[in-house]
């Protein structure tokens, strides 16, 4: 359209930035045997590809120890290099938990917690002049609140008109148990009958913690805040992934 109106130059907006990183001690890299009470690192992985599905300059910063001043010098580097921060991890309340008191310090918090599963500890401020996600440390809250939340503001700052993602009514196949008080997102699998009607049935069990519960999904069944559980063969609202 614009070369067939005969115009050279357009303005136009940069790629954002974004730096991530996760911390813990617990996280050991790929390659190493794990000792006792440690991981592998899952959550880098899963950012580095949820990212570069969207039109941003990607800066993965590895894994940053529980330590007050490695975080500290991490957001520091973060913030000078990027438009948009990342980290996954340490945004509860334990003890090792740093990213909150630290980005208290160094910037602000506009709001830590939502009534969400999963996702709850999910923090959201400015870390200088950089917008800043804390995502939760497992795995499928990581997923989960980068969907519903960053993957929103990523393509806002990359100017694009933000679209709601596709939601229709499906025929859950499950019985789940659920409080009104928040909204969930449990994990599902979708198909389409021949007259048209959508049904949908859980990955199986569905903890935080489970990939698997994410990788086997095609949809999100989504449950309002007001919603209480859902009967075998009540309607539900599912939100398709890409």
């Amino acid at each position: 359209m614009i070369a067939s109106l005969g115009v050279s130059h357009v303005t136009v907006l940069h790629k954002p930035k974004v730096a991530f990183f996760s911390t813990g001690d617990e996280l050991k890299p790929l390659g190493q045997p794990l000792e006792d009470g440690q991981i592998y690192d899952s959550n880098r992985y899963t950012l580095f590809g949820m990212l570069t599905q969207l039109d941003v300059d990607v800066l993965d910063m590895g894994v940053i120890p529980d330590q007050p001043e490695a975080v500290s010098q991490a957001f520091a580097q973060a913030a000078a290099m990027a438009d948009v921060v990342i980290t996954s991890g340490g945004v509860s309340v334990g003890e090792a938990d740093y990213i909150k008191p630290t980005l208290r310090t160094m910037g602000n918090i506009n709001f830590w917690k939502i009534a969400m599963k999963p996702g709850r500890p999910l923090t959201f401020g400015q870390l200088g002049d950089a917008h800043f996600f804390g995502l939760p440390g497992n795995p499928v809250a990581v997923m989960v609140t980068f969907l519903q939340f960053v993957k929103p503001a990523l393509q806002q700052l990359s100017g694009e008109v933000f679209k709601s993602p596709l939601r229709i009514n499906a025929i859950c196949q499950n019985d789940i148990r659920k409080r009104p008080g928040r909204t969930e997102y449990q994990r599902g699998v979708y198909t389409q009958l021949d007259d048209g009607t959508f049904l949908v049935e859980l990955t199986g069990r569905q903890g935080s913690g489970i990939l698997s519960s994410m990788s086997e999904a095609n949809c999100l069944i989504v449950l309002g805040d007001e919603q209480g559980g859902v009967v075998r063969g009540d309607n539900v609202l599912i939100e398709l992934l890409d």
